[in-house]
């Protein structure tokens, strides 16, 4: 399954960095949440990815936005990610790949000739009901933060 532009997630709870469980539905500021799923924390793209997002975390706040990241790593890598890096945003562990497999980023991949299965680096914006306003596919880092950030900015209004 694969989620398209208008559809509604389905509410299930995952740990966050802290071992918390959180609802997806909790997830979403006062006019939305980015979700953003990245394949390894602590690697050189992921960890670009985040400080981009990090970056401009103030100005998503300004908008009403929530950033969410999430992996498959569990809690403790989270924690150590988010300190090494300044993280202030929430990240949530799918160690089960439940929340992967419903937003269809958990997928057949290609790296150095060799086929495997691995999350494909995606970001979803949703508004306040859960449903997805836009989705971005197989993202490339350089310039992605910013330009979800436009995006948001004609969604939602500045």
């Amino acid at each position: 399954m694969r989620l398209k532009v208008g559809d509604a997630i389905t509410d299930m709870i995952l740990p966050d960095q802290d071992g918390q469980g959180v609802a997806l539905s909790s997830l979403p500021g006062p006019n939305g949440a980015v979700i953003y799923f990245y394949p390894r924390d602590s690697t050189p793209g992921c960890t670009q990815e985040a400080k981009d997002f990090q970056c401009l975390a103030a100005e998503f706040a300004g908008l009403g936005i929530n950033i969410v990241g999430v992996s498959k790593d569990g809690p403790a890598s989270h924690v150590k990610f988010r300190t090494n890096q300044g993280l202030e945003f929430t990240l949530l562990s799918d160690r089960e790949g439940l929340m992967c497999e419903q937003f269809g980023v958990w997928r057949e991949k290609k790296s150095f000739g060799k086929t495997s299965m691995g999350v494909v680096r995606s970001t979803f914006i949703v508004d306040t009901g859960g449903v997805i306003r836009k989705i971005y596919d197989n993202v490339k880092v350089k310039g992605h933060a910013a330009a979800v950030l436009a995006d948001c900015r004609t969604l939602f209004g500045e």
